[in-house]
């Protein structure tokens, strides 16, 4: 079922019980959008059977948000011009040269190319597997694009991210509402999570300049300001704790300089934080 947010915004939300991201809807007086086009054929289905109960104008964009398998894998099946910046569509090459039969797949998660998830995905809710490939974009952008809908115009940019490299939000002005994808969330790397420190005032920097009073992210409920006000504090007062490799010493910064203990969203960035040293540190070796 669609969550409406606005006369004109649509979004199915988040399953992360089958890793299934949220996924945008804007429409304008002569074409809809879609942010991210779901984690499988299934996934995209799903959504187009729920947009099909609406009165709105047929799908036109589908806009990637990075190249992470939960957010792409469903979009060939949306019969629309496929959007992603530069350097996801760079990413995407070796998806696309995948084969999905279940010998590659097993494969791809022994090499630690694709997780076991993500194969058991592919496997129920990917049909006709053996000659499945992903369809090479229609528009590729580099920093932004503004795509106009009929009187509902969509502000697709770059920004820096603590979570990847190619990170697009879509912005839609008149409705003040921002599509983040998976931005403004941790990454990983050689299996440990990490919060990259040297993106994230960036990031918020970013996010910030637009003009918003909805946020969605990814893999959360939709967000309003003051939401989202907590969620940078909180980063930004872990982050300031953290200035080496010790938790128990970040911890103890943070007490010391809040006057407080932290809670279960700092305790998990305070520990993003200091994974993010230990790789630093490793990478330095």
């Amino acid at each position: 079922m669609l969550n409406q947010l606005s006369e004109t915004i649509y979004y199915l939300s988040n399953q992360n019980d089958k890793e299934r991201p949220t996924l945008g809807l804007v429409c304008g007086d002569k074409y809809s959008l879609v942010v991210d086009a779901g984690n499988s054929v299934q996934h995209a289905r799903d959504f187009l059977h729920e947009i099909e109960k609406l009165n709105v104008p047929p799908v036109k964009y589908v806009v990637i948000t990075h190249a992470h398998w939960d957010h792409f894998l469903g979009m060939n099946e949306y019969g629309a011009a496929i959007i992603m910046n530069s350097l996801t569509n760079q990413k995407m090459n070796d998806w696309r040269n995948y084969s999905y039969d279940d010998r590659s797949l097993q494969e791809y998660v022994d090499s630690k190319k694709m997780n076991t998830l993500c194969m058991e995905t592919i496997q129920h809710e990917i049909p006709d597997r053996e000659t499945f490939q992903l369809n090479l974009p229609d528009l590729i952008f580099e920093k932004s694009l503004h795509v106009d809908l009929g009187n509902k115009v969509c502000i697709l940019e770059t920004i820096r991210s603590t979570h990847t490299d190619d990170s697009t939000i879509v912005y839609i002005p008149d409705e003040k509402v921002i599509f983040l994808g998976d931005s403004a969330y941790n990454t990983t790397t050689n299996s440990l999570y990490h919060i990259k420190q040297d993106k994230l005032l960036p990031m918020i920097e970013d996010i910030q300049q637009y003009d918003a009073v909805h946020f969605l992210l990814g893999h959360e409920s939709i967000c309003d300001v003051e939401e989202m006000d907590t969620f940078w504090r909180e980063l930004i007062s872990a982050n300031d704790a953290v200035k080496g490799t010790s938790l128990e010493e970040a911890i103890e910064r943070f007490e010391a300089a809040n006057n407080r203990t932290a809670n279960d969203n700092e305790l998990f960035f305070l520990q993003g934080f200091v994974n993010d040293q230990i790789l630093q540190s490793k990478a330095a070796e």
